[in-house]
């Protein structure tokens, strides 16, 4: 059964796109997947993002999609938010991983803005209601312009609102002046989708995060949030500039390469890439050390 939402927080508040364990041989490791599911929602995390970029679905299969999904959901499907990745850059294809991850369990879908093929506003919103219309399940938005080609116009998210599944948007477009006017239009459920945003998305009325440090400092972004819905102003401000090392570290180079590698120092499942990622320089390695280290995180 799923966890329990409210039209304000969908998803829940505090989520994590997390990252595609691989064996050293490259293949799935849905035991490993089972295990870091588990142990980030027991870190805090009331969400978690399955098959999205972080997770390298560009690298892997319909099948392996599914397998990871259903393995996840049974891990935590019962604690917390299980949300399928399901957006590419084939309208086609994105409804039939919605399809399947509907008939999987899970409990709702992220879809990002197509990316490379660069469509009008009109084919964006005609492929967003298209997935929205293909399940019954709940659907966030994902606009990042900086690795799609093209933004979600504020006219754009407004009509898509009005689809009775739309429900959320995850905002990775770094304009806070854009959400401004997005949020109190749409009415949509804010997620921060760019974590050295979190705090000023809060300001603004954002309900929560699609956190990539949120593999490693679930409890920090935690008590951010409290603190901000609890007035205090102050304690979120000293939290956010805590995290801002883990976040400068974790966002150096690609966040997945660097995620992979800050779960291995703590021994925790992640194994290696897949092409065209690749691991760490021993460079980048010891700088990321230096950067989790002065934000807090033990390893």
């Amino acid at each position: 059964m799923a966890p329990t939402s409210t039209p304000q927080t969908p998803f829940g508040r505090v989520l994590t796109a997390m990252v595609t364990p691989f064996t050293a041989d490259g293949a799935l490791d849905l035991d490993g997947a089972q295990r870091l599911a588990t142990h980030l929602v027991d870190a805090g995390n009331d969400g978690l993002i399955i098959n999205g970029t972080t997770g390298e679905s560009p690298t892997t299969s319909n099948a392996e999609k599914a397998a990871l999904l259903r393995a996840v959901l049974e891990a935590v499907g019962d604690r917390a938010h299980v949300v399928a990745g399901v957006g590419t850059n084939d309208t086609r294809h994105s409804i039939e991983l919605a399809r399947a991850a509907e008939e999987l369990g899970a409990h709702g879908l992220l879809t990002v803005t197509p990316y490379y093929n660069k469509p009008p506003q009109e084919g964006l919103y005609q492929n967003f209601t298209a997935i929205a219309d293909s399940t019954g399940l709940p659907v966030m938005l994902y606009d990042i312009p900086g690795r799609s080609g093209v933004p979600i116009a504020t006219e754009t998210l407004v009509r898509l609102a009005e689809h009775p599944r739309i429900v959320a948007n995850k905002d990775a477009k770094g304009d806070l002046g854009a959400a401004s006017w997005a949020l109190s239009r749409s009415g949509l459920a804010w997620y921060s989708g760019d974590d050295i945003l979190n705090l000023p998305l809060l300001s603004i009325g954002a309900v929560g995060f699609v956190s990539v440090v949120g593999h490693l400092v679930a409890p920090d972004l935690r008590a951010m949030l409290e603190a901000h819905l609890g007035g205090d102003v102050h304690k979120a401000a000293e939290i956010h500039h805590k995290l801002l090392p883990v976040i400068r570290g974790v966002f150096r180079t690609q966040g997945a390469m660097t995620t992979k590698a800050a779960l291995a120092l703590q021994g925790l499942p992640a194994g290696p890439l897949r092409a065209p990622l690749v691991e760490l320089s021993p460079e980048e390695l010891d700088q990321l050390k230096i950067d989790l280290v002065e934000g807090g995180v033990q390893l």
